[in-house]
């Protein structure tokens, strides 16, 4: 079994319009009477112009801290074509940087999560955790959490140089805990890196709906499972 890490085992990226709320109503004094919530909203559409462009995101996505200073950074000069006062590189910078250092701060296991590793590996399930992200950084989400001693495999985009979606990227897990396509499922919230990226190669496709929003209105993927909890996978394992 493949297993995605954010917003998969530990609760990572969920609701980042309201901590960057939150963000922007800590900096309400240096804002110079501007909303923080027309800065939020600023932002948030500021992060989903940068990472909906596929090239930006394959460059970006291992040096998240400098990714989210350029987002903000676009977000305030987005406001300035609005009249809005320039405002200092500076206070952009720290703005992504509280947003960062709260973002890794509450970082959290789902529920289940670790009870449902430990028990896939009991009954002698191959795990791979397969994760996109630089090394050191999701390195450190692994040992904070003590989520080394569930795999058998733990392969990261920064440590072996490519990542989900490319096909190697699925290949090279398989390859490593000495299984088939066709006897492997990759588990994870991404519909197109866990779901149709490894189906097209014969890997069954497990989607983590731990919103509970259901699939978007006409969705060309179709998962193979979706589960809104981790401990649903003892059910089919």
């Amino acid at each position: 079994m493949l297993i995605d890490l954010d917003d998969t085992i530990l609760s990572a990226y969920t609701n980042p319009g309201g901590l960057w709320l939150e963000v922007a109503m800590e900096f309400a004094g240096e804002l110079r009477g501007l909303d923080p919530g027309m800065v939020a909203d600023a932002i948030r559409a500021s992060a989903d112009a940068f990472w909906e462009d596929p090239e930006r995101h394959r460059r970006w996505r291992q040096t998240m801290i400098p990714a989210r200073r350029e987002v903000v950074r676009l977000a305030f000069e987005a406001l300035a074509r609005r009249g809005v006062p320039a405002f200092p590189q500076a206070l952009s910078d720290s703005l992504a940087d509280r947003f960062s250092a709260l973002r890794e701060a509450r970082y959290t296991l789902f529920p289940g999560a670790r009870e449902t590793l430990e028990e896939l590996r009991a009954r002698g399930v191959l795990l791979a955790l397969v994760t996109n992200g630089a090394g050191d950084i999701q390195r450190a989400k692994i040992e904070r959490f003590d989520l080394a001693r569930h795999f058998h495999r733990i392969q990261i985009e920064g440590e072996c140089g490519f990542g989900k979606p490319e096909e190697r990227c699925y290949r090279h897990a398989l390859d490593s805990v000495g299984v088939e396509a066709h006897e492997a499922w990759m588990v994870g919230d991404n519909l197109e890196w866990e779901v149709a990226a490894p189906q097209r190669l014969g890997i069954f496709g497990v989607w983590y709906d731990h919103a509970g929003a259901g699939l978007p209105p006409g969705s060309a993927v179709l998962p193979d499972r979706i589960i809104g909890s981790l401990p649903e996978l003892l059910a089919g394992a």
